[in-house]
């Protein structure tokens, strides 16, 4: 059966991504420092082209994060640019180059309608304006059985979690202090956000911790 999955990584204090924001440091800043345990494994470089790079104990989260994959979704804010507003000109077709490493479907939720944007190597961007339940819908069709990643980012990722939505989160927790910008759990006080922890492993610099969502109070 198909399920959402959400993997993240973020900052001791809560953030997924920095304050101040931009086209040239989209991740805020100190932002960059919440991917420093996933970019040198080399089955991030390979997932990315690349050769070369580490086997460590966060190889084999990495390797689950992107099995078994259908599609994704994710939020306009993670697409870009930041600032969203209507598309102009079109040109803007996400921050991955015209190759992107997702080699699937993968669903924008947005409030400004876009026809699809087909790129090289299997990804597509649909763009959903109908909300998180459509958008959901979309790539469970286009995933044909297998999982949705949910990519980011904090917001829609929140979203998802709040609406009782998501199936599965992994926070990889990395020992930085960001002080602002994007956090990821404020707000769910009244979600009753219930959550089941199944696994943790230490890495270098990072530690991954796995849940399941629980649905309803006698999950």
């Amino acid at each position: 059966m198909s399920k959402l999955r959400c993997h993240i990584s973020i900052s001791l204090d809560g953030y997924v991504a920095g304050p101040d924001q931009s086209e040239e440091n989209p991740l805020g800043e100190g932002g960059e420092r919440l991917h420093d345990w996933v970019v040198p494994l080399a089955a991030f470089r390979d997932a990315h082209g690349e050769q070369g790079g580490e086997v460590t104990a966060s190889t084999r989260v990495f390797e689950e994060t992107i099995a078994n994959l259908g599609a994704g979704i994710m939020g306009r804010n993670m697409f870009g640019p930041i600032g969203g507003g209507p598309w102009g000109d079109g040109a803007w077709k996400g921050w991955w180059g015209d190759e992107p490493p997702y080699h699937y479907p993968v669903f924008v939720i947005t409030h400004h309608s876009r026809e699809p944007v087909e790129m090289r190597g299997g990804t597509t961007y649909h763009f959903v304006t109908d909300g998180l339940e459509s958008a959901l819908d979309q790539a469970k069709k286009a995933a044909d059985g297998k999982d949705v990643m949910l990519w980011g980012g904090g917001d829609v990722a929140r979203q998802y979690l709040a609406a009782g939505l998501l199936d599965e989160l992994e926070l990889h927790v990395v020992p930085v202090l960001l002080g602002g910008g994007s956090r990821l759990l404020d707000g769910l006080a009244g979600a009753d956000v219930r959550l089941e922890q199944i696994r943790a492993v230490e890495g270098a610099g990072v530690t991954h911790l796995k849940y399941r969502v629980l649905r309803g109070a006698s999950s």
